[in-house]
């Protein structure tokens, strides 16, 4: 294959996750030709909203709505057949035609992974993760142990001999963890939901499976554009995340290339999103979380329940330490900020500038340190106190507001590229 200059721009989030990423894909999309989902599964919950409908994909990349697009699953995912299908039946009510392609190289999701991960957690009693129950870990699990079913399997003559093996090997980890009750998947007799989990195999064999890291360094060898989608947040990754409150794939801009097949040196630029404000679900350290009246005010009017689980969100002050911490792993050039309009209401907002620990200033999340004991440092602004529905340029904007965006740049130094200004792809302003 001979060089070529074409290159993969990659938006991920920045914080831990829910940061809007479905809303921007959907915006950008139409500058690109491949819209590719690099990593994370179906606990991943994509909001879109347009011509007065909200949409939520798990699996299936955001540029999907957008003709004369191809969106591509990665091998980097895994895929629940259940939930996939249960999309693309929504998708099917909404468009005449679905251009997706799917990696043989993903991997799936057992009904048996569910189940394990509901052990798990329940095995962890006061300290559980927050997992979504969705069978992500353990999937991830097996992939690295080798012994992970492909989605490129399900074709194959020995696929149900495969299934069985492994679905028994995770019946004796469950009973190993003192798991002796009836077996069931999220509420539902286990033998029911395989039932359901097989019926929608059919669905997933129908779709074009492909050796995905040939067709998407062939078309940036063709001159196509691609754009490479995360899921989750940087905070959230399986290394650099507050470890082990985090997810079980690596969902910085160097997953990409894992997820993808892409060479480092085919990384073009990074788009980083991040809400004007922070939130997380789950458990694991949140230094700027806040709690009663004005906790609750921020998760009502920004929303803040999961789009996969419904849970409540926590909600915290911007912490500008781990945006400036997820920016430099990322390698990000340009800042989304999503959310703007959630602070509408706010007389005055915080930031965190840094943190304090032993008298010592940090200006890095140390997540390899006992952030309980870190006290954050605030520096306080004037709210806009104005909707920004009818804005659509930085200079209509309250003179607050562009106080709000030129303190973050100054901080990270960076521009903030995009700011987000409602749930509908329409309400953006782009600098």
């Amino acid at each position: 294959m001979s060089e070529y200059n074409n290159k993969a721009d990659v938006l991920l989030g920045l914080q831990w996750g829910d940061e809007g990423k479905g809303k921007v894909v959907d915006v950008l999309t139409p500058k690109y030709n491949v819209i590719a989902r690099f990593q994370g599964g179906p606990n991943a919950g994509h909001t879109l909203e347009f011509d007065n409908k909200k949409i939520i994909l798990h699996t299936i990349p955001s540029g999907i709505f957008h003709n004369n697009v191809t969106n591509l699953i990665g091998n980097g995912v895994v895929i629940d057949p259940v939930i996939f299908r249960e999309e693309i039946n929504s998708l099917n009510k909404e468009m005449s035609s679905i251009s997706l392609l799917i990696s043989k190289k993903s991997h799936l999701i057992l009904p048996s992974h569910r189940l394990l991960d509901a052990v798990y957690e329940r095995n962890k009693g006061n300290n559980k993760i927050g997992s979504t129950l969705k069978g992500i870990g353990p999937a991830y699990t097996d992939k690295a142990a080798r012994v992970g079913i492909r989605t490129g399997s399900i074709v194959e003559p020995d696929f149900r001999d495969k299934y069985e093996s492994l679905k028994q090997l995770h019946f004796r980890q469950a009973s190993a963890f003192g798991y002796d009750d009836k077996f069931e998947v999220g509420g539902v007799d286990f033998c029911e939901y395989e039932k359901l989990w097989f019926d929608s195999l059919g669905m997933l064999s129908d779709m074009q499976l492909v050796n995905s890291e040939v067709f998407i360094n062939r078309s940036l060898q063709n001159g196509n554009s691609v754009l490479a989608e995360g899921a989750q947040g940087t905070l959230l990754d399986i290394d650099f995340g507050s470890y082990p409150y985090v997810t079980s794939s690596n969902t910085v801009t160097a997953g990409a290339c894992i997820g993808l097949g892409l060479a480092p040196t085919k990384i073009g630029e990074v788009f980083g999103i991040f809400k004007a404000y922070c939130t997380r679900v789950g458990g694991g350290p949140f230094p700027t979380e806040l709690f009663g009246e004005k906790g609750d005010e921020l998760r009502n009017k920004g929303k803040e329940f999961g789009s996969t689980t419904g849970r409540p969100r926590r909600c915290g002050w911007l912490d500008l330490p781990a945006l400036k911490y997820a920016v430099m792993l990322n390698g990000v050039k340009k800042l989304i900020m999503t959310k703007a309009d959630v602070l509408n209401s706010f007389e005055s907002i915080k930031i965190c500038t840094h943190y304090e620990i032993d008298n010592k200033k940090i200006e890095l999340i140390p997540y390899n340190m006992d952030t309980k004991n870190l006290k954050p440092v605030y520096k306080t602004l004037k709210g806009w106190k104005k909707s920004l529905e009818t804005v659509d340029s930085l200079e209509q904007s309250p003179e607050e507001l562009k106080d709000y965006v030129k303190f973050i740049e100054d901080y990270i130094e960076l521009p903030v590229w995009l700011i987000s200004t409602g749930p509908d792809r329409k309400q953006i302003i782009q600098r």
